[in-house]
């Protein structure tokens, strides 16, 4: 069988002896997604089926959502493993950026030994990146990684890879699903992953905080540019009154981007240290939300963004809409390279 990765999976197989006698540390970006976890129970997982020693780490909790992917994979906390992060020896997993760790286990692992990311704005920060962002998920790289090699992915790897993939793909859906993402998708269930337990964890498991969260995030809504871009606040303190948590915000700006007739949909979270966090979706990938992001410091996809940055709504708003006009007036003039 031809393989999915060839000079990706080549660089991996040579890595593999350097990592050896060594203490290893997977870890994911802060507010862990399914691809992000998923890829780090992966990774960790198949590392140590290698014979080698290795262990998750995340800044943030794991997802009430996501933690059927942890039941038999421990998931170290910063607090943990900080007082021996000199053991350690750290290979990132879907973090575009360096920062996206965490500033504390950034700190800690300032230059890690690798990095797996599939991120457009992500210009490489490792002593050896594994980027490939025509792919839909970081666990699709590793997936097509470990089947090229003939690595061992038990059952519990390989639904954990299998979840970044649908989640990451939107159900297999957005613009960057593809081929691949069903072959390796099958090579997966074939290795043992559920995909009705992944559907009932991810999808039939809402909160009702969740969707009391979703009510105010749809009352807030706003159409912007002609209503081509719709943007949603979640104001400081909704967490609280709702009954939510911060998890509970992934999928929103889904809704504001489903809309008929919008191209950009926008969740716009006003944190508690007076800053702001954004997440952009576009329907489109010429949108490029990506460069709107690195604006404001942030980025991610051509079709999916974010940012954090420390403005207060009443300035991030209109300085966000201008970046989004002259963005997608670029894209219509056709001056805007995809």
């Amino acid at each position: 069988m031809e393989r999915f990765y060839p000079e990706l999976s080549a660089r991996f197989h040579a890595l593999l002896p350097e990592l050896r006698g060594r203490k290893i540390a997977v870890v994911g970006h802060a507010r862990p997604d399914g691809d992000c976890i998923g890829s780090q129970v992966a990774l960790t997982r198949v590392l140590v089926a290698a014979g080698l020693d290795a262990v998750c780490v995340n800044a943030d909790p794991v997802p009430r959502r996501l933690q059927f992917l942890t039941r038999n994979t421990r998931v170290m906390s910063a607090e943990e493993i900080l007082p021996a992060a000199a053991d350690y020896t750290a290979v990132y997993v879907d973090c575009a950026d360096a920062a996206r760790c965490g500033i504390r286990l950034s700190g800690a692992f300032p230059r890690p030994l690798a990095m797996f990311d599939h991120h457009i704005s992500n210009v490489g920060y490792a002593e050896h990146d594994f980027i490939e962002v025509q792919s839909a998920a970081t666990a699709e790289i590793l997936a097509g990684i470990f089947v090229d090699l003939g690595l061992t992915v038990d059952a519990d790897a390989a639904q954990a890879l299998y979840t970044g993939i649908l989640t990451d793909t939107g159900q297999f859906r957005f613009h960057s699903t593809s081929w691949r993402s069903f072959m390796l998708a099958a090579e997966l269930l074939a290795r043992g992953a559920r995909p009705a337990e992944a559907g009932f964890e991810l999808y039939e498991r809402e909160s009702i905080g969740k969707l009391r969260l979703l009510e105010s995030f749809l009352q807030s809504l706003k159409l912007e540019e002609g209503g081509r871009v719709c943007i949603g606040l979640l104001p400081q303190g909704i967490f609280k009154t709702t009954g939510s948590d911060p998890e509970d915000t992934e999928g929103l700006v889904d809704y504001a981007r489903s809309i008929d007739g919008v191209e950009i949909g926008v969740l716009i979270e006003e944190r508690d240290n007076g800053g702001v966090k954004a997440s952009l979706r576009a329907k489109n990938p010429d949108y490029r939300v990506d460069r709107i992001a690195a604006q404001f410091s942030g980025g991610g996809h051509a079709c999916a963004a974010g940012l954090s940055i420390k403005m207060s709504v009443a300035e991030f708003y209109p300085a966000l809409v201008s970046a989004i006009t002259a963005q997608m007036a670029a894209v219509q003039s056709g001056s805007s390279n995809s």
